[in-house]
């Protein structure tokens, strides 16, 4: 077992303390002007460069979600990017690492990565897959790159569990590119990794928040409107190119996350180059949040409890 917990070790909270979030606010330039198209037409609430950082065992990535400029938006945690041609900024990967309390979601856009973890899960993820990981009560894994070089691409995000779930059995879901849908539009075509888009259901099944999950190509131009449940939460992350969001078009660019306002309709166009971005919403847990490296629970307490039964063994067995 590992003791090493540098693994997601965010937000400097390490053990001295744990991080109460409730949500996130709007910035103060958030675009306030009359809807062009729809009254229920969401707007742009916050725009979030992603922040470079490195973690694991020194991967270097950028991440949107976790960082002090967005520290959480319920029920996302985390939102990390790994995108690097250069083997020493991933080679080193992640290591043996615990987690409770929450779940994973792992996107590759390019390369291959293999993950194992301690209740017997194991699998390669290359270009296109998807992969959901529910730690619940505990589990152990390790996801390592598997190149020596070229482009390793791909997404990491953290998505809160409800108290009453916390302690549930870990889950693995294990996607090949082939089982995720492609709808093709007149604004360019659609990824379906959870939830519906055209009359496809994304493979990613039975999460308590019911998020949709879309990975998003925009031809230069090209107007998207999609519905999105009004009492969800709702971000977008932009892969590649630039896009106009919501009904005002405020820009986003690479590398920037829009957190999206309220609303019921989710609009955007291509940039002049086009644009290629993730969309993802859900429903908020509206609970305390405790969260200490590796582990995100209620209470300062549980959180106490978690490292303990970490040390002593008892996290995967318990």
């Amino acid at each position: 077992m590992a003791t090493k917990l540098s693994r997601r070790a965010l937000l400097a909270a390490a053990e001295g303390g744990a991080l109460w979030m409730a949500g996130c606010r709007a910035s103060s330039d958030a675009t306030t002007s009359a809807p062009a198209k729809s009254a229920e037409a969401r707007s742009v609430a916050q725009v979030v460069p992603a922040q470079a950082t490195r973690d694991g065992a020194g991967v270097a990535l950028r991440r949107a979600i976790g960082s002090r400029l967005l520290p959480l938006l319920d029920p996302f945690l985390l939102l990390d990017e790994i995108h690097s041609e250069r083997a020493d900024d991933y080679i080193k990967g992640f290591p043996d690492h615990p987690h409770r309390g929450f779940e994973t979601v792992t996107l590759m856009i390019d390369g291959a990565m293999e993950h194992r973890d301690s209740v017997g899960n194991h699998g390669r993820l290359v270009g296109g897959s998807v992969q959901w990981m529910t730690a619940g009560r505990g589990i152990i894994h390790s996801e390592m790159p598997k190149q020596e070089r070229g482009m390793l691409w791909g997404f990491q995000l953290w998505v809160n569990l409800p108290r009453k779930l916390k302690m549930s059995a870990p889950r693995y879901q294990d996607i090949a590119p082939a089982n995720v849908p492609e709808v093709t539009t007149g604004a360019g075509f659609a990824r379906v990794l959870a939830g519906s888009f055209g009359g496809e259901t994304g493979p990613v099944q039975g999460i308590v928040v019911a998020p949709p999950m879309l990975d998003l190509t925009l031809s230069p131009g090209g107007v998207l409107e999609h519905p999105l449940a009004a009492a969800h939460n709702a971000f977008v992350f932009v892969m590649k190119g630039d896009v106009a969001l919501g009904p005002e078009g405020r820009n986003v660019a690479a590398r920037e996350l829009a957190v999206m306002g309220p609303g019921s309709t989710f609009v955007a166009t291509g940039g002049g180059e086009g644009a290629r971005l993730l969309l993802v919403g859900a429903e908020p847990i509206g609970e305390p949040v405790a969260r200490r490296g590796p582990f995100v629970m209620n209470t300062e307490e549980e959180l106490d409890q978690a490292f303990a039964d970490y040390r002593s063994g008892r996290l995967v067995g318990g």
